[in-house]
């Protein structure tokens, strides 16, 4: 049997108090007073939960130092490595969805996606046209309307027009689920990586872009499926820390391997670069809390 919530709700200047009583430093309320009226409490406490003492530990709850600023900065940091996190992810989406909906029209036509023996899953298969249906039946994107007004055989439109409207999740699901390997890899092969790796990657995205896209903490997250790391080309293999291979996985990798993708499909991007330059800004400079070795700056993509 678990106990009843009872916590009380807290005013600003409760909370402000509160943080004071258990050790953090605040030297300008107004500024703390704004933060928290328009970041919230309880988001700004996934980021001091880094500079708190292990629970059970007798006497303040924050570490010696701990201020709000120092709390401040770390959000601010995590919230510009969203942006560029979401921006890099941009060029393996991008990519993704013209490969898969390129392959799948060459099988014959642009309906060729909604035959139920290219995949492995057929309960998944007709799950994901279920769901494929209904955001069809209620789209509002102009090249859907048009197809809803004017054809009605097949129900659904082509795969070049269904590849643009769903979610990313979904795109991973359809491509992961596809039965012949071959197939999967001639999709994958644009983006520079073997589907035994792409498929992997894919969702881990999906769960970095689902953290960034809810404003959710990113810098020092675990996630549920750690990519699976690359043995080639050469420069990534060594990039990557070959050691972290179980979940929970930090972010480093993800990282590399989606630097690899953008290389590869944008090879003009100074994406790796702007990345680069920010984690060099961290406030604390604690890059090992999101899985970088200590030697990453001098890994061959780093470079």
């Amino acid at each position: 049997m678990t106990d009843s919530f009872a916590k009380p709700a807290l005013t600003i200047d409760q909370q402000i108090a509160h943080l004071r009583g258990k050790g953090m430093a605040i030297e300008d309320e107004a500024r703390a007073r704004y933060w928290l009226t328009h970041v919230s409490y309880y988001r700004l406490s996934a980021y001091w939960l880094y500079f708190e003492h292990p629970k059970g530990q007798n006497g303040p709850r924050f570490r010696s130092g701990t201020s709000f600023d120092s709390v401040t900065a770390l959000y601010d940091f995590d919230r510009v490595l969203r942006r560029l996190v979401m921006r890099g992810t941009e060029h393996v989406e991008v990519a993704l969805r013209g490969n898969w909906a390129y392959q799948l029209a060459l099988l014959g036509d642009g309906h060729s996606y909604l035959d139920a023996s290219l995949y492995s899953d057929r309960k998944e298969f007709h799950a994901n046209l279920a769901k494929l249906a209904g955001e069809v039946g209620w789209s509002s994107e102009t090249y859907i309307k048009h197809y809803r007004e004017n054809y009605h055989d097949p129900a659904l439109p082509p795969v070049w027009m269904v590849a643009e409207m769903m979610s990313f999740g979904q795109l991973s699901r359809w491509y992961s689920n596809l039965a012949e390997r071959a197939l999967r890899n001639r999709i994958a092969q644009p983006l520079g990586l073997p589907e035994t790796v792409l498929v992997p990657l894919v969702r881990h995205i999906v769960d970095v872009r689902n953290i960034c896209a809810h404003h959710g903490r990113l810098w020092n997250r675990g996630f549920r499926m750690p990519p699976k790391l690359a043995q080639k080309p050469d420069p990534l293999m060594r990039t990557l820390d070959q050691k972290a291979t179980q979940a929970p996985a930090r972010l480093y990798n993800g990282l590399c391997m989606i630097a690899h993708v953008v290389r590869t499909v944008a090879p003009a991007s100074t994406w790796m670069m702007d990345l680069g330059a920010h984690l060099r800004t961290h406030p604390t400079n604690d890059l090992a809390a999101m899985g970088f070795p200590a030697d990453w700056q001098t890994r061959p993509l780093w470079q």
